[in-house]
């Protein structure tokens, strides 16, 4: 795995702390978790950033979200007692199979 991809990954799974963070922020009610959750946020489009200057925007974005998007959901289930029913599941796995497929059928592996 090159460079590019491996800060998308991370960018990725700094936007999944940012979705928790944004949760258990209360509205940025709470100043500790409202800072950590900003510096990760800033954070994952820092890196994202960094993806894109070697990946597509199309699929380094859409990579992106699809990690965050997935992830948040999944974590969501395990640790917020979130809907675990088939067709959720379904969907999550359709999101993890594009996300997958654009890995691999991209030109820039």
């Amino acid at each position: 795995m090159n460079t590019a991809w491996f800060y998308l990954v991370l960018a990725g799974l700094c936007e999944i702390g940012w979705a928790f963070g944004l949760k258990y922020s209360e509205g940025f009610s709470k100043i500790g978790v409202s800072i950590v959750t900003i510096v990760v946020m800033i954070l994952s489009f820092v890196l994202l950033s960094q993806a894109m200057k070697q990946l597509p925007l199309g699929t380094a974005y859409a990579i992106w979200t699809g990690i965050g998007a997935a992830g948040t959901a999944i974590l969501g289930m395990f640790f917020l007692n979130e809907p675990k029913d088939l067709m959720r599941i379904l969907c999550l796995l359709m999101i993890i199979a594009g996300v997958v497929g654009l890995k691999f059928f991209s030109e820039t592996n």
